[in-house]
């Protein structure tokens, strides 16, 4: 009888085979051998089966399943499969490092309940990201100032997961799932690891992201919402805190229009992030910026 995995490893997927081969390839990599994958696959219509059976490992399993647009249900369904005690989460655009199952398993305790580390991005620009750090994965600071873990870095024990019900399938928070899922666990009292190394790759894809960035502010404005609900009943202390927060969500969609050079349309996003929260310095600073694109792209 086999023994079974540690460490289930989550992929959901859509037409992604170019990229899913490379992601299988980095796990199958992996120096720590005690994993399963789970690769959730939407129905692609792509050679995905394919690139999965070529591998011929039995830790990859293929599990075929229809998420109608939400990506937390094909990670939900994954974790219900899971035989491991640790669940990790892969995309399937990205890539891990051989050491990074290894040298995150030995950080777990019975106090760490969640161990992240750091990811190169890759794409037209390149840069390394670090998670964390603790102090701003608290709940507090994550409702605040948004979130600072990514899915691909990121490996939670499947009893906290349990826990907080999940991640949540609601449509509304669909690109910020990840972002509702650590403020609930972050909530709930889990204790965060944070590693100051790069372990993976990060696939940032190039093209018109505008519909993206609009997509995505309005799922972190849902999230921000459950926890911290308009009305009077928080008072001026909670009107306060809610302005910046929106403030904060605007202005950060205003930044992803100009990495994109959109910048007719970041205008009225930071323009409301002004509106928001007229105290944050930066949002004046993206305005000159903006200016200066906008004069570039018309020359």
């Amino acid at each position: 009888m086999s023994t079974p995995p540690v460490v289930s490893v989550i992929i959901p997927t859509y037409n992604h085979s170019h990229f899913l081969r490379e992601a299988l390839r980095s796990l199958c990599d992996q120096t720590y051998t005690a994993w399963e994958a789970i690769v959730v696959n939407n129905y692609s219509e792509d050679d995905t089966i394919a690139v999965i059976e070529s591998f011929a490992d039995p830790r990859i399993r293929l599990e075929n399943f229809r998420n109608h647009g939400v990506i937390a249900a094909s990670r939900n369904h994954g974790i219900s499969l899971a035989q491991g005690a640790y669940i990790a989460f892969l995309d399937s655009d990205d890539t891990w490092y051989p050491e990074k199952l290894a040298k995150c398993m030995v950080k777990f305790s019975d106090d760490i309940g969640l161990v992240c580390h750091g990811l190169h991005w890759i794409g037209e620009q390149e840069r390394d990201v670090f998670c964390g750090p603790g102090d701003c994965a608290t709940f507090d600071a994550l409702l605040d100032k948004g979130s600072c873990i990514t899915p691909s870095a990121a490996i939670v024990s499947k009893q906290w997961l349990d826990s907080v019900a999940r991640f949540s399938e609601d449509i509304k928070f669909v690109t910020a799932e990840d972002y509702h899922l650590w403020l609930k666990l972050a909530q709930a009292g889990i204790q965060m690891h944070f590693m100051e190394e790069i372990l993976g790759q990060y696939r940032v894809h190039s093209g018109n992201q505008s519909g993206a960035v609009l997509r995505h502010l309005n799922a972190v404005l849902c999230v921000v919402d459950a926890f911290l609900p308009a009305g009077d009943s928080g008072g001026l202390q909670a009107q306060i805190r809610l302005r910046r927060r929106y403030g904060m969500a605007y202005y950060g969609a205003g930044r992803g229009m100009q990495r994109n050079m959109k910048y007719v349309e970041a205008w009225p996003l930071l323009l409301r992030a002004i509106q928001y929260w007229p105290f944050f310095y930066r949002s004046y600073i993206a305005i000159a910026l903006n200016l200066v694109g906008v004069v570039r792209q018309s020359r």
